[in-house]
């Protein structure tokens, strides 16, 4: 019966949408309607008001929405989502100050001369202003104004003037910085929580373990990440348009001819270029340049975003006057002492101790004649034609339009979950045939779809929450959230230009001229929907365009993980192994080389310290060669393995929600009063069938599949245990290795106690034991902060129980106090041999071992240890044979 209301909340939204009925008020309205009618079918016919719902009921959902509300208000102070109004501010600010039409303008009589010239320069304008507005309909309406009547003005083809048009505009989608990136990102954030906790299930169930290695954790994302995985792929479809244009204006010359400049290229021309294209450059590097480098987060170059829009619309609204660029030659002629003062001393105020007062002062004035630049700037926006005020309010307008459709999404996820839409959702595409691939592309193809009727915002609150955790819990692929977010927004972009409902469609026929007619509209964007979904398959099946850059940027940032990280571990033995191969002989040479230097005069605990490294170290070549052996046994069988692994998990999963039902059901009959006899018999008919089916698929088991899946899990626990044998044979020999670094280091701290040595000596010989008792609790004290002291504290710790004792044992003490100062001195004298001649030959010997049997117990990989892993971790790796 909960079907029947899932199919009334979509029913009801879909019906609110169709006429024109706000989306804001649509989704929570629908949602609000089909769980009211739900609720109170149940309290009439069943005579609770819980029902009719799949998962809890109008109570609980009533909470699940409040807490939504709750959320999503203080969601808005996250990095993530309080970035949206600062580059919507930021694309709006550009677009009012005719930037966008100075770029047009000078790009078209750079590339105007050569065939397609002119459309090839509204593609590169259109890519820029991507990287600084993120906002489509702006573009495409601005863009459409601007370029389309030039090119029809120098007899280009309506149909391919109206595609190049429609499908740059479009680019602020998947260019970042996009909202719709920002929008995606904070969904998938929770859809990746969602998932791994479904991972965690599955593997609980198979393996009986409660913990799953962090090897198999699906990685989150942010709007950061999703703005650099973005990048490579939005300059592909860039160069796809720029290339088809090319191409066609070759084969076609008449439908896309060269605009001849009519002035000269000199140097007059060229420092317009300079002048024009730089400050838009300078604003995108300045943006996604600052998240690249990890200066700023999403919000900060937002910040930077929004100022610096309002800087170059400073100068833009003035052009002409002398005073023109004064705001902005301030702020840059501020900016630079303080870049200095900050690089060169210490600004932080609380800082009491360290800070440099003086040059705090100096950096104070700057700052204020900085923030009198940007105040300039935003004044001139105020005065010059009311901008200013048309940027807020319109950036007031699109924001709050957006928040409120991530308020009324939340409430409709809630309800639709309430009817058990998810599960449904669930069970259809785990039902599909083939596996992840299947329901990527039918999920993918429903996005597109939907592009038809709903705006990307819609789309990426309502549908992505649903799918997403879905698709990233599916081990089989195991993909990563941001391939799956990029992947969606460029179909999302897809759909901004698909006749007959595409946004971008409707965008440019109302700006367009009469001579263009809608047909012609379409008829252009069909070659650039081709491209698009090129685009698509080309990101899709090279996730490395989309993965390596965010993979590299975080590896080599000041927060990356160090390399005993799990999510690490697959790509570091990977790169080490080649080492161990190609440098087998020099490595074992230097293991070699210094244990001919080893102290003759250590202590039996420091021998056998030193004794375990070079074991571990010449051991560690053997135990790869055997990991290796086991891994080339387990993929050979994995490869006849995988499909009826993956068949029998699958009717597994089937049998696990055949039973869930039945539970369900029998907790039923026990609520059942004596007098619902019929109800009962019904019940019972439904266990019964679900009872059957379960039958029927235990029968289409191979039976082969028992002794196939035991022989798999002794491959399986071989390779683990080999893995697990070989990492704790590599760190315990770099952990010797260090704690032999620390014996030396810490010499002078022993040889410190030397006086006290003495002392005790003396207190001893003269049977001050009084005094005795007192320094060695002294020197208890002390040892705790040297490393490698525990055997002498031992010796002491004897030492003071004899002289503690209420007959002292001359004899006794004597032999135990000759073996303690013994003890010390062979001690105290190999430290200090070994800082002089051993220490220096132990740096040498550490760096041929550090990067290989020690990478692990690094602090941070090295730049190219981390492109390594970066490259190797963007590729998805398959890791369902362990589900």
């Amino acid at each position: 019966m909960e079907h029947l209301f899932l199919a009334l909340l979509v029913i009801i939204m879909i019906s609110a949408l169709a006429s024109g009925f706000p989306v804001a008020f649509a989704l929570p309205g629908s949602a609000i309607i089909s769980i009211g009618l739900a609720a109170l079918t149940g309290y009439l016919f069943e005579g609770d008001v819980s029902a009719y719902f799949a998962v809890d009921g109008p109570k609980e959902w009533l909470t699940a929405g409040i807490t939504n509300f709750r959320s999503n208000y203080w969601d808005v102070e996250t990095d993530t989502l309080i970035a949206i109004p600062l580059f919507i501010f930021m694309g709006i600010m550009l677009q009012k100050s005719k930037i966008a039409e100075d770029l047009l303008v000078t790009m078209g009589q750079l590339f105007g001369p050569i065939p397609g010239g002119l459309g090839i320069s509204v593609i590169f304008v259109g890519a820029l202003l991507a990287a600084t507005t993120g906002i489509v309909g702006a573009t495409v309406i601005a863009m459409g104004l601007i370029s389309l009547p030039t090119m029809l003005n120098n007899k280009y083809d309506k149909s391919l003037a109206s595609g190049i048009v429609c499908s740059s505009g479009t680019l602020g989608q998947i260019i970042p910085p996009s909202i719709v990136l920002i929008i995606i990102a904070d969904q998938l954030a929770s859809a990746a929580d969602v998932a791994n906790t479904m991972r965690q299930t599955d593997y609980k169930i198979v393996t009986g373990e409660f913990n799953m290695p962090g090897e198999f954790r699906v990685g989150s994302t942010s709007a950061g990440d999703m703005f650099l995985g973005a990048l490579l792929p939005g300059l592909v479809l860039v160069g796809l348009y720029m290339l088809y244009v090319l191409v066609y204006a070759r084969l076609n010359p008449k439908a896309a001819p060269p605009v001849p400049f009519k002035g000269k290229f000199d140097s007059k021309f060229w420092t317009r270029v300079v002048m024009v294209i730089i400050p838009p450059l300078a604003l995108i590097f300045a943006v996604l340049g600052s998240i690249l480098m990890g200066i700023a987060t999403v919000n900060q170059a937002g910040s930077i975003g929004a100022i610096g829009a309002t800087m170059m619309a400073g100068y833009r609204l003035h052009k002409g006057k002398k005073d023109a660029y004064y705001p902005i030659i301030v702020a840059i002629v501020a900016i630079i002492p303080i870049y200095f003062l900050s690089k060169n001393y210490n600004l932080n105020i609380k800082a009491i101790e360290t800070r440099d007062f003086t040059e705090i002062l100096v950096t104070a004035f700057f700052t204020i004649i900085f923030l009198i630049g940007i105040s300039w700037s935003f004044w001139r926006t105020y005065k010059i034609n009311n901008v200013l005020k048309e940027v807020v309010t319109e950036t007031c307008v699109t924001t709050s339009m957006v928040f409120i459709i991530l308020l009324g999404a939340a409430m409709l996820t809630s309800g639709f979950r309430a009817f058990g839409g998810e599960e449904l959702v669930r069970d259809f595409l785990q039902d599909l045939p083939g596996g992840f691939w299947t329901q990527f592309i039918v999920v993918m193809a429903v996005i597109f779809v939907l592009g038809f009727f709903l705006d990307f915002i819609e789309i990426a609150v309502v549908v992505v929450p649903i799918i997403a955790p879905i698709l990233l819990a599916e081990p089989g692929a195991n993909v990563s959230a941001i391939w799956l977010g990029v992947m969606i927004g460029v179909n999302l972009q897809t759909s901004f230009l698909t006749p007959p409902f595409g946004f971008a469609l409707f965008y440019l026929r109302g700006v367009a001229s009469k001579l263009v007619s809608t047909l012609n509209i379409w008829k252009g964007v069909v070659p650039f929907i081709a491209l698009q979904l090129i685009g698509l398959g080309i990101v899709g099946f090279y996730p490395t365009l989309v993965n390596y850059l965010p993979a590299r940027t975080y590896l080599t940032s000041k927060v990356a993980p160090p390399p005993i990280n799990p999510k690490l571990q697959h790509c570091l033995q990977e790169y080490k192994f080649d080492i161990y191969k190609n440098d087998e002989q020099k490595i074992v040479a230097a293991i070699n080389g210094f244990q001919e230097l080893t102290p003759s005069n250590l202590p039996n605990d420091k021998l056998d310290i030193f004794e375990e490294h070079f074991d571990n170290a010449l051991g560690t070549f053997t135990l790869v060669a055997k990991l290796q052996k086991t891994e080339e046994e387990y993929n050979l069988f994995a490869e006849d393995y995988k499909d009826l692994h993956f068949k029998v998990r699958k009717k597994e999963k089937k049998i696990r929600k055949l039973n869930k039902k039945i539970e369900k059901l029998e907790s039923e009959i026990r609520n059942l009063n004596s007098e619902e006899a019929s109800d009962k018999n019904k019940i019972e008919l439904k266990i019964e069938n679900y009872k059957l089916e379960i039958d029927e698929l235990a029968k289409t088991v191979p039976e082969i599949w028992k002794s196939k899946n035991e022989e798999f899990k002794i491959i399986q626990k071989a390779k683990n245990t080999r893995t697990k044998r070989y990492r704790k044979n590599v760190d315990e020999a770099y952990d010797n290795l260090d704690q032999i670094v620390m014996f030396i280091q810490d010499h002078e701290k022993l040889d410190g106690l030397s006086p006290q040595i003495n002392d005790l000596k003396y207190s001893i010989n003269n049977k001050d034991y009084e005094s005795s008792i007192s320094i060695i609790d002294d020197l208890f004290e002390k040892l705790g902060e040297i490393s490698g002291t525990e055997e002498f504290a031992n010796k002491l710790d004897d030492l003071i129980s004899i002289i503690d004792s209420e007959d002292v044992n001359e004899e006794e003490l004597l032999i135990a106090s000759s073996d303690t100062f013994s003890l010390f001195n062979m001690e105290n004298s190999w430290r200090k041999d070994a800082n002089k001649n051993l220490l220096p030959e132990l740096m040498k010997y550490n760096l041929e071992i550090k990067n290989n049997i020690g990478l692990r117990r690094q602090s941070k990989l090295t730049k190219e240890q981390a492109k390594f892993v970066a490259r190797c971790n963007s590729v998805h790796r398959d890791v369902s044979l362990n589900f």
